[in-house]
């Protein structure tokens, strides 16, 4: 039963970030904590798969509020996903995609890429940090063998003021078939969101802790859900340009 090989695994890669990657998740959650008590956003990047970290962080039931998810067609998969895995490498198109976002100095960005190689999420980090950003790579460091895209040599965590380590395998799918067929099912989306997740759970708890009221949205499927996230939806339609 290769589902019970895949559900270990899983396991197995959480319980190693609760043992090895817990220090930094309270640091970055702290960070987190001081950008939305200065009212700043917490902004998310990912190109191909990873990108879907910026959507599952973003208006969401149980999610924080003050994020902002950077979203470009060119780096998702919809508009063709062989000229997606191009553009990823591409470390000056991140410059086009962060000139049309509102980003404050001491706000943080998020990138989230597994191998951590290619050039634009890299080239992401550079940007935000010459705002004046926080930046935080979430990638796994069992590619660190495979060279970097980028022209610097660095790779993504290299680049990033703080990094949380996936514990995702090379190759990312996590269940073995047999030496010719290869391995299936990829673990980095469930691992991503349980990292964020945690991000979330520590940031309420620091939040609370300093007397600051967490904003979180509400399930529109439940009774009073619509209009509290309104009143939410009212307050930062103005900077989150998605919403």
């Amino acid at each position: 039963m290769l589902y019970l090989d895949y559900y270990n695994k899983i396991l197995e890669i959480q319980q190693s970030i609760i043992n090895d990657e817990m220090e930094t998740i309270h640091k970055v959650a702290g960070l987190m904590a001081d950008t939305i008590k200065m009212d700043g956003l917490i902004h998310i990047f990912g190109c191909g798969h990873s990108h879907i970290m910026a959507e599952e962080a973003f208006y969401r039931a149980g999610g924080l509020v003050q994020v902002n998810p950077i979203l470009d067609s060119a780096v998702m998969l919809h508009e063709g996903a062989v000229k997606s895995s191009k553009v990823e490498k591409m470390e000056a198109y991140a410059r086009y995609i962060i000139e049309r976002y509102q980003l404050k100095e001491n706000e943080i960005m998020f990138v989230f890429s597994t191998s951590g190689l290619n050039g634009c999420p890299i080239e992401m980090i550079n940007c935000a940090k010459e705002k004046g950003l926080k930046t935080v790579a979430v990638t796994s460091l069992l590619y660190n063998e495979e060279p970097s895209f980028h022209s610097s040599g660095k790779k993504l965590y290299e680049a990033a003021d703080y990094f949380i380590n996936t514990h995702i395998p090379h190759g990312d799918a996590l269940v073995k078939l047999d030496d010719k067929q290869g391995n299936i099912a990829a673990g980095s989306t469930v691992i991503n969101a349980f990292i964020w997740n945690l991000l979330i759970c520590q940031l309420a708890e620091e939040l609370v802790k300093q007397g600051v009221a967490p904003k979180y949205f509400t399930s529109g499927n439940i009774s009073g859900g619509q209009d509290k996230n309104k009143m939410y939806i009212d307050e930062y339609k103005d900077r989150i340009k998605l919403l």
